[in-house]
């Protein structure tokens, strides 16, 4: 009985070792389809690692971290000019400034980070600030400029890159006029009503804060943002100082075909409009008898010398701030104008009384 039994362990013994193989097998089947060389794959193919590479790859179309204190290197194609509510106020030209600037770049680089915020759809950044570099880098064929990404709300964003362009001086006219017409929307757009003011009253305190903030009173803000009415042959001339800042108010009321008649006849005439002259201009624009033979008849006129010398608040204030009222100045004008007569010599004063005399 015995002698039978003991083959049949033995076969038994042969099929467990054969299942081990069988089991090592797929292991091999894994990295390889054939069985012999997977023994010689593992020191072949450990040396050989590009997955890692790959998900390198994968890393750089993470979007970049949102860190105040991080400087980021972006692609000049990811940036975007400011766009939320209105295009970026601040004008960026093609001047000997900026030419200036691209030699610099092109010698040590971006210097200065420009500040930005992720798109609100996931599709690159807008600036905030930093339009003028991203400019000079385009110039200086510069790829890359660094940047700081910041989440911040639309008033942050107007309200940073107000800030950030102060270092350029005061801004022109027609830049004030979209900065403070960017704000206002920005204002109305925060979400949630403004305490204690009417609906149909919105508007107005919204004027009102942006005065605060910028040391204007609410008219002198709304007279800003009717320059956004000009043509833009108008508004250059408010900014070279062609057109005056009161009768350019007046004209942005007249229909856009007259501003661009009214625009060419102060090239050839040479003259500007006084306020009592657009004030006419405006009045018969409305009633539809604006023409421009009869600009050019209002703009030809010999206008009358006034008895007086008009110093615009803007110029005041550079001598006497925002606080001083109007009567402070001119009791300060008067008492330093006194004393400067003082001090001149006689043969000055015997000449201003044979005046007073004549007259």
């Amino acid at each position: 009985v015995q002698p039978p039994k003991e083959p049949v362990k033995e076969p038994l013994k042969v099929i467990e070792f054969a299942a081990e193989k069988a089991k090592a097998a797929p292991v091999d089947k894994v990295s390889q389809s054939k069985a012999e060389p997977a023994k010689d794959t593992p020191t072949k193919k450990e040396p050989e690692k590009p997955k890692p590479e790959k998900k390198a790859e994968k890393a750089e179309k993470v979007p970049k971290p949102v860190d105040k204190a991080k400087v980021v290197y972006l692609k000049l194609s990811e940036l975007h000019p400011f766009h939320t509510f209105r295009q970026h106020p601040y004008k960026v030209m093609d001047d000997d400034k900026m030419r200036e600037l691209v030699g610099t770049i092109k010698e040590h680089g971006v210097i200065q980070p420009a500040t930005v915020r992720p798109e609100k759809d996931g599709n690159g950044y807008e600036i905030i600030a930093g339009h003028r570099r991203h400019r000079g880098s385009e110039l200086a064929g510069v790829e890359l400029i660094p940047c700081i990404v910041r989440n911040m709300t639309d008033v942050e964003a107007v309200m940073e890159m107000k800030n950030s362009n102060k270092q350029r001086g005061d801004p022109s006219p027609s830049e004030w006029a979209k900065l403070l017409d960017l704000e206002m929307e920005a204002i109305k757009h925060q979400g949630s009503k403004l305490a204690g003011v009417a609906a149909g009253d919105v508007g107005k305190r919204s004027a009102e804060i942006v005065g605060e903030n910028n040391g204007m009173n609410y008219k002198k803000v709304m007279r800003y943002i009717r320059l956004n009415s000009l043509v833009p042959e108008l508004l250059q001339m408010v900014d070279e100082k062609k057109l005056g800042f009161i009768p350019a108010v007046e004209i942005s009321y007249i229909k856009p075909r007259n501003q661009q008649l009214i625009a060419v006849s102060i090239e050839g005439e040479q003259s500007s409009p006084s306020l009592s002259q657009a004030q006419r201009l405006r009045e018969l624009d409305k009633s539809n008898k604006l023409t421009g033979d009869v600009i050019d008849g209002i703009l030809s006129e010999v206008k009358k010398e006034a008895d007086k010398v008009i110093i615009n608040s803007a110029e005041l204030e550079k001598y006497f701030g925002k606080e001083k009222t109007p009567r402070e100045m001119k009791d300060q004008i008067i008492k330093l104008l006194d004393e400067w007569k003082e001090k001149q010599p006689q043969e000055l004063a015997k000449s201003e009384k044979k005046a007073d005399k004549e007259h």
